[in-house]
């Protein structure tokens, strides 16, 4: 089944030759064809080109793009959206004046969640999962990573796993998933932290990487949570079953959590709202990719990540959407493109290659995702017909989405 998609006003993202990630000032840099054709046979990127080229071609199916720009699918590399419930009370009380600790400490925040996971059976826990995943599709994710962390009992995180499983062997986009079991303390362990790390470190890291329930192992390395020394021991058991690290750090707090990232080879850092001159000097020592979660910042009304000074120094940088039910309830990467734009000062250009084949990076598939590459899957956006690629970030309160493409399928 080949699909042919003509009069295309821009291709965005086209790389002639396969890059894993961009970096520093060749972020700004989007290689682009005006007046543009994309050739896909059944799941994969044959072909593209200028429309006075595109002669004798034969396709099964003909789109005809007049007026609309197509993209790669965004790349959402940190999200939680294997939930149960929500928590719009604790919003509310957000705007009544409670801080982020202050809820967590009266029992809400994630220990709440992790309560209504408990009591939901994988099969509700899966529907709701699902209402959610389709969403997001709509919205243009082809790509994305689901972490575990609201189970918080070895039972609960392998459930939350098994959906995630179930979801990836369901649905057509590329899903990854995280073991995040250190996410926060449960109460059971509240005075015994160090036996909730064992717990960790002895039973769920060896029975998800038994059965292979996960690729990345995360910690929520933050003040109150887990510190250095816990990270470490959790990263180091990860590695030792074959998963990869990632970590939350300096969403609050800076404290050396960036260097245990960049010396446990961790493959992302995810939140870096605090962030300090040491910590970009460590990630120049290493090949970490930095994730910004602009969403996180604006629900939270905490500072954004230091995007700009991080590309400006010659780092790379991704953007994810953290989707969750406490800090970050959207999944909307055109949302988090846009207000990367407009809080962060990254330039259109920044925020799409942040959004697309760096995410790709985060998440360790950039091979085969993230650009208009020969042979890479055919994940793409069409939008509705718009003046330029400029106006998707700036338009930020609609939807310019016409067609989203998943293994050259319309969904």
């Amino acid at each position: 089944m080949t699909t042919l998609i003509t009069n295309i006003q821009e291709l965005l993202q086209v790389r002639d030759t396969n890059i894993l990630k961009v970096s520093g000032k060749d972020m700004k840099q989007l290689p682009t064809i005006k007046n543009a054709y994309l050739l896909i046979d059944d799941d994969t990127i044959v072909g593209y080109g200028h429309m006075e080229d595109c002669k004798n071609i034969q396709a099964d199916t003909v789109i005809d793009a007049t007026g609309k720009v197509v993209l790669p699918t965004w790349c959402d590399s940190h999200t939680h959206i294997v939930y149960a419930g929500n928590r719009e009370q604790e919003f509310v009380d957000r705007i009544n004046g409670l801080s982020y600790e202050d809820i967590a400490n009266r029992g809400g925040g994630i220990l709440n969640s992790a309560e209504k996971l408990q009591q939901t059976s994988e099969d509700d826990l899966f529907e709701q999962s699902v209402k959610r995943l389709k969403a997001v599709i709509k919205l243009g994710t082809g790509a994305i990573e689901i972490k575990s962390g609201y189970g918080l009992t070895v039972e609960a995180e392998l459930k939350m796993l098994r959906v995630i499983k179930r979801l990836k062997q369901d649905f057509p986009l590329k899903v990854k998933a995280t073991l995040l079991a250190a996410h926060a303390v449960p109460k059971d362990y509240k005075d015994n932290k160090d036996g909730f790390v064992d717990l960790v470190i002895n039973e769920m890291i060896p029975k998800v990487a038994k059965e292979q329930l996960a690729t990345y192992i995360d910690v929520f390395c933050e003040k109150g949570y887990f510190d250095l020394n816990d990270t470490e021991r959790i990263l180091k058991a990860g590695k030792s079953h074959g998963l990869i690290p990632k970590i939350h750090v300096n969403q609050f707090n800076a404290f050396g959590g960036i260097e245990v990232a960049v010396k446990n080879q961790a493959l992302s850092v995810d939140h870096l709202e605090e962030l300090n001159e040491s910590d970009i000097a460590m990630l120049k020592t290493g090949n970490t990719m930095p994730v910004a979660l602009p969403s996180c910042s604006y629900f939270l009304s905490i500072p954004y990540t230091p995007g700009r000074q991080l590309i400006d120094a010659g780092l790379p940088l991704a953007l994810a959407s953290d989707y969750n039910p406490g800090s970050t309830p959207s999944g909307n990467m055109n949302f988090v493109v846009s207000t990367a734009c407009i809080k962060m000062k990254l330039t259109p250009e920044e925020a799409i290659n942040a959004a697309t084949i760096n995410g790709a990076y985060a998440m360790g598939i950039s091979a085969m995702y993230g650009s208009i590459t020969r042979g890479k899957k055919a994940n793409i956006i069409i939008t509705k017909a718009i003046p330029s690629y400029a106006f998707l970030p700036y338009a930020f309160g609609d939807n310019h989405i016409d067609a989203v493409m998943i293994n050259g399928q319309i969904v």
